[in-house]
């Protein structure tokens, strides 16, 4: 039999096939099971989730999830290191977005195809790569962004960064415009020193940005702490049911997700780099992710959805309230996690936000036809829909809209539809 690479040619292999892949950071952490430090962050994790900061996002709060967290062992058995690679994603908004509230700003890594589907397709690639060049197999097994692995303290350890304050990992080069990989390998593998330096200084940028209030600063050991409960991109993803009502003006035109702790970043202002991977690239109207083949008589239409690059929000609203226009938008797509109750939810949270800058005597048909796709979502089969639409349509106050709230009380009996109705009437 062949005999186990060394470590240090098992580094040169795993990082060449990294190159190869297309990934542009990657390193190597060590992992040793006798090490306290992975076991520090799942404690960290533990007491994050017992002060209920996680939200609804359950699986995080599991006990068995939290312990294998701490034990990448459970995930790999033998395992020794991990090659942690990172793929880059930014890319610029079309002009006019954010700033203007009639189209939806879709976070940036939602735009193109599912990014697990790409890091993962490059993972294997590289494992392949590996065992072709040790001329045997290789204990080894890849994650990205799905099973209970602490994605970002691997890759600090493997030293491609630090954790900012905005939780994101940041690279001192490229910023922190990418996705994160894991490969746990089952070898002795030479490593990287781990990046101890915290680049953030007092920089509370990111902080005083967020709308929601809901990055925290850094504990008492120097740790970032957000909570999710008031995360945007917790709330229009992650969240299954009705975004508080008080979140509701802070969201704004994100409709799916947020970049704005990233955004004022000045290690992405000034240092990041753009997405390499064209599977990346924003969607124009019609168009599927890269990648992602046509169904048997499906064929690029722009009547099907508006896109990802800044759409308007009337043509958002309308394609969600239809399954065909959300089967089409969302295949292949990262936007798909939210469900299309979820994602017309936000959509008429930013429609509302939107129409009450506008004063009625400027409206013109863009506003008129929102109003009328707020008053069809009124029929939504999901409460959570016409829900937020009677919220959006009292934000609103036009005629129009107080005219097709009238009457909703007797034609629906849902609880929280009938929650916001009162709120709108009472507010």
């Amino acid at each position: 039999m062949t005999p186990r690479p060394a470590p240090d040619a098992l580094r040169s292999l795993l990082l060449e096939g990294a190159r190869v892949e297309g990934f542009e950071l990657a390193g190597i952490a060590r992992i040793d099971p006798d090490d306290p430090g992975l076991t520090r962050h799942r404690r960290f994790l533990g007491a994050w989730v017992a002060r209920g900061m996680h939200g609804e996002m359950a699986w995080l709060a599991r006990p068995e999830s939290l312990e294998r967290r701490g034990d990448p062992s459970s995930s790999l058995e033998g395992v020794r290191a991990a090659l942690v690679v990172g793929h880059l994603y930014g890319q610029d908004d079309p002009d006019g977005v954010p700033d203007d509230p009639a189209r939806g700003v879709i976070a940036r890594y939602a735009r193109g195809r599912d990014y697990h589907r790409i890091v993962q397709r490059k993972l294997e690639g590289v494992r392949r790569r590996v065992v072709e060049g040790a001329g045997r197999e290789v204990p080894m097994r890849a994650y990205v962004d799905t099973g209970p692995v602490l994605e970002r303290e691997l890759a600090r350890r493997a030293g491609l960064g630090w954790f900012g304050r905005n939780t994101m990992l940041i690279d001192p080069r490229r910023g922190s415009w990418f996705f994160l990989g894991v490969l746990l390998v089952g070898a002795e593998v030479e490593a990287d020193a781990p990046f101890e330096a915290d680049r953030c200084g007092s920089c509370r940028a990111c902080l005083d940005a967020c709308p929601t209030g809901a990055l925290l600063g850094r504990d008492e050991h120097g740790a970032p702490v957000m909570d999710a409960r008031l995360c945007i991109s917790y709330l229009t993803i992650e969240h299954r049911g009705p975004i508080p009502r008080e979140l509701r003006p802070a969201i704004g035109n994100r409709i799916y997700g947020c970049d704005i702790c990233q955004e004022v970043c000045p290690f992405n202002v000034g240092f990041g780099e753009g997405a390499r991977d064209p599977g990346y690239a924003a969607r124009g109207p019609g168009e599927r992710p890269a990648g992602v083949e046509a169904l048997p008589g499906e064929a690029d239409s722009e009547a099907t959805h508006p896109g990802t690059d800044g759409p308007p929000l009337a043509e958002l609203l309308e394609m969600a309230l239809s399954e065909a226009g959300w089967e089409a938008f969302s295949r292949g797509s990262a936007i798909r996690r939210a469900g299309r109750g979820g994602f017309a939810r936000n959509v008429c949270v930013a429609i509302g936000n939107w129409l009450a800058t506008v004063d009625e005597p400027a409206w013109g048909a863009t506003e008129d036809a929102a109003v009328a796709l707020l008053v069809r979502a009124l029929a939504d089969p999901e409460p959570l829909v016409r829900g937020h639409a009677v919220w959006a349509l009292g934000r609103v106050g036009s005629p129009e809209a107080r005219k097709a709230l009238v009457g909703v009380g007797t034609r629906d009996d849902d609880p929280f539809v009938l929650n916001e109705l009162g709120a709108v009437a009472s507010g």
